[in-house]
């Protein structure tokens, strides 16, 4: 399936794909976190590339540290509070819009690159590092790579493999001409990437061929101690190709535009049913205890900061919240954010959650997700009521 990629349309639709998600994303968040990068995009190879480029940062980093000659790094204690520190590092992944752009950029590129040209794609990889330490690299990253992983899951570990490039390349070629007719087409690996911005096929590379799918079977991770594992470690490997989840999942992808407008026709798809379901107080979320929270960390400098929610909501928070918690409906997102609108304090529009979703939508109070929505809600008002 190898084709040879039109690199100045690449190198443009990577840009313009980078430069939507990040406007969608950044107005109302000043960083992007590393839990929120794993779900940024409807491709999934974007998401894990750009995963992969912090961990070669944070490994890069660790390097430094143990590059210092005043400190012996082969001492166990020093090992284990240099492991430790670099686990908390990974952890608080905290990257501002000027240095995430061009990492999205890269992404996209790489995942373009390895769905038209995978062989050429893994040559490049191999070439980057050292003959005798292409195996760890591919222990490392295999989680990272969703597509194609096919041709280098029999190449870790293989013995009688020589760690020579050459000998890499060879057992790469082999299996690129034996699986080759059945490696998904790139039409159906990158139709994921169009869902955000429009890709042209007809532009994208010069040569074509097309195969029948086949999923790979995902390979189990090791069990590992929660506190002794770093961002990068959590990272499971994927049990079904994101079409499979595409296909099952409700929520349609629409552009902003069609998000922000068409505010009249919110109510008809909505049975009424779903607005209105009381819960138990001690079921729902305590708005004192969530608005003195908020009030004692760094959110409350930005209390009140948000005019109408239903216009500062950013497009990857929208798919994020119908998602999870809006059963996939994104009608249900656009009427409890104008009806939050319509609250005239906090207390109002936590107690219009409880009644309407957190019970019947089966809200996770815990969850990140919901901490994220009700952080908006928070900036939404002035005082607690």
């Amino acid at each position: 399936m190898s084709a040879k990629l039109n690199s100045n349309y690449v190198e443009n639709y990577a840009k313009e794909f980078s430069k939507k998600v990040c406007d969608g994303y950044f107005p109302t968040k000043k960083y992007m976190t590393g839990q929120e990068i794993i779900t940024l995009t409807p491709s999934v190879q974007v998401n894990f590339f750009i995963i992969k480029t912090l961990f070669e940062a944070w490994q890069e980093e660790l390097e430094k540290l143990k590059s210092n000659p005043f400190f012996d790094y082969r001492d166990k204690a020093v090992h284990e509070a240099l492991r430790e520190f670099m686990n908390v590092l990974s952890r608080t992944i905290k990257v501002e819009r000027g240095h995430f752009e061009p990492l999205l950029v890269k992404a996209v590129k790489d995942s373009i690159f390895l769905a038209v040209n995978p062989l050429e794609f893994y040559k490049e990889e191999f070439g980057k590092q050292k003959a005798n330490e292409i195996n760890q690299y591919l222990k490392e990253n295999k989680k990272y790579i969703k597509w194609h992983s096919s041709l280098t899951t029999n190449l870790i570990d293989k013995a009688g493999l020589s760690h020579t490039h050459e000998a890499y390349q060879g057992a790469l070629k082999t299996n690129f001409q034996n699986q080759k007719e059945k490696l998904e087409s790139y039409k159906t690996l990158l139709n994921s990437m169009g869902q955000v911005f429009f890709l042209d096929f007809d532009q994208i590379a010069e040569a074509e061929l097309v195969q029948p799918k086949v999923r790979p079977q995902a390979e189990p991770t090791p069990m590992v101690k929660e506190n002794d594992r770093s961002f990068f470690d959590t990272l499971e490997e994927s049990k079904e190709s994101e079409f499979e989840i595409k296909e099952r999942s409700s929520l349609t992808i629409e552009s902003e535009e069609s998000y922000l407008h068409e505010e009249e026709h919110i109510l008809e798809n909505i049975p009424t049913e779903k607005l209105f379901k009381t819960i138990r107080p001690d079921q729902g979320i305590d708005p004192a205890k969530i608005w003195t929270r908020f009030e004692s960390e760094q959110y409350s400098i930005m209390k009140g900061s948000i005019k109408e929610l239903s216009e500062s909501v950013g497009l990857n928070q929208r798919f994020m919240f119908t998602k999870d918690l809006f059963d996939g409906n994104p009608d249900l997102l656009k009427h409890a954010l104008k009806s939050i609108d319509e609250c005239g304090s906090f207390v109002e529009a936590i107690h219009l959650l409880n009644e309407r979703y957190v019970g019947e939508l089966n809200w996770n109070k815990e969850s990140e997700v919901v901490d994220e929505f009700l952080q908006l809600v928070f900036r939404k008002f002035d005082s607690r009521g």
